[in-house]
């Protein structure tokens, strides 16, 4: 009779090992290793995230208790030293190679965005994570405070974070953004706040054909060349304008489109600044609207991921537990779009949380309510080999 594995064996056999390897390969990961790999390493990690560790101490303790099912999921020994040692030496390149795979697994899966147009539409926006100075010396941000950055390209289609780049606090969002390449694709929308607002840079995104969608500045200095038909509910104002400053003018001598926008909800007055002069302007204002999506996004894996404790002071620990949680949190969203999961990944993340060690297949428990889970009785231990 074939015994069912656990749910930790079936999670792991979604990440593309083949990849992985290459990656360690790469990056030398497992040179001079005898004993604790860096699949074992990441099997840890995850763990970790899985069940929110807060140390290693207790990482350690709660998979000893498990020991019995280390045969399953390819773990052989587990000692604090040895998993802090391999966080601060082991290049975290090889856990951030690992996340853009398994994005690309997920892109296959994502159903579309909101609006009716068919460009792809994304999001820039940087959120920062708070460390102590004292315990991470290497993350100044300001006199007496220590920060790192995520700053994120979020994409509206299965909200997803398509690339990342993490800096110190001090790093500008607009010069990371310059010198990272962010890749967007001809006729992306993009839509990002006043804060990434180069006038060098969104002459670079029109040259592409990407379109922008950002608040205009209040002392921006044009002159208005035309005008569009007030066309939906709290637009205003809908003009084509040109830059008038001497340097603004040069570095961005195309028109630009500028909609006044009255905001029933929250009772503001907005204006918006966008290369794009087909889409209507209510259109514009809901595009720049759903930005804060990706507000949503850094919330719930500063909640719900372990990104703002960390497990070692070095950077290249912090990095790679930050990759490891990103690692996480797209497979929940692997698994939410493969399965068509009916309810929240926060559901998901504690579903798997409570039933990580059960000898259940993985479509029993997302399909069951929560009441039910402890139906199934775990089967008898396989026997261990020797």
């Amino acid at each position: 009779m074939h015994k069912l594995g656990t749910i930790f064996t079936e999670l792991l056999k979604l990440f593309p090992r083949y990849q992985f390897e290459k990656a360690i390969e790469r990056y030398q990961g497992d040179r001079y290793v005898k004993t604790f790999n860096t699949w074992q390493q990441f099997i840890t990690l995850l763990y970790s995230q899985i069940k929110q560790k807060d140390s290693l101490r207790d990482i350690e303790a709660g998979l000893m208790t498990q020991s019995a099912r280390w045969y399953h999921i390819g773990l052989t020994s587990i000692h604090r030293s040895t998993l802090s040692d391999a966080n601060n030496k082991r290049d975290h390149m090889i856990f951030e190679e690992l996340f853009y795979h398994l994005l690309s697994r997920c892109r296959d899966l994502t159903p579309k965005h909101k609006f009716r147009f068919k460009n792809p539409l994304y999001t820039i926006d940087a959120s920062t994570i708070d460390l102590c100075l004292s315990v991470f010396p290497w993350a100044k941000f300001r006199k007496t405070k220590g920060a790192i950055k995520m700053h994120c390209l979020y994409d509206h289609r299965g909200a997803l974070p398509s690339f990342l780049v993490i800096t110190d606090g001090k790093a500008s969002d607009i010069r990371v953004v310059k010198e990272n390449n962010f890749p967007l694709l001809s006729d992306s929308i993009v839509s990002i706040d006043k804060a990434y607002i180069d006038y060098n840079y969104l002459n670079s995104l029109d040259k592409n054909r990407i379109f922008f969608v950002t608040r205009a500045k209040s002392n921006m200095d044009y002159a208005i060349v035309g005008q569009h038909p007030l066309k939906g509910k709290g637009v205003k104002k809908d003009l084509a304008i040109r830059l008038q400053g001497p340097k603004t003018s040069e570095l961005y001598p195309q028109n630009l489109r500028f909609i006044e926008f009255y905001d029933e909800e929250t009772k503001k007055t907005l204006f918006f600044l966008t290369n794009h002069f087909a889409l209507s302007a209510s259109t514009i204002a809901q595009v720049y609207k759903s930005r804060w999506q990706i507000e949503l996004f850094f919330k719930w894996i500063k909640q719900n991921l372990k990104i703002k404790s960390f497990l070692g002071t070095s950077k290249n620990a912090v990095m790679t537990q930050i990759w490891v949680a990103m690692c996480y949190y797209l497979l929940l969203t692997y698994i939410k779009y493969q399965t068509k999961y009916a309810h929240g990944l926060l559901r998901l993340s504690r579903v798997i949380r409570e039933t990580l060690f059960d000898r259940k297949a993985l479509i029993d428990i997302l399909t069951l309510k929560p009441e039910r889970l402890r139906v199934f009785q775990d089967e008898p231990l396989q026997a261990m080999l020797f």
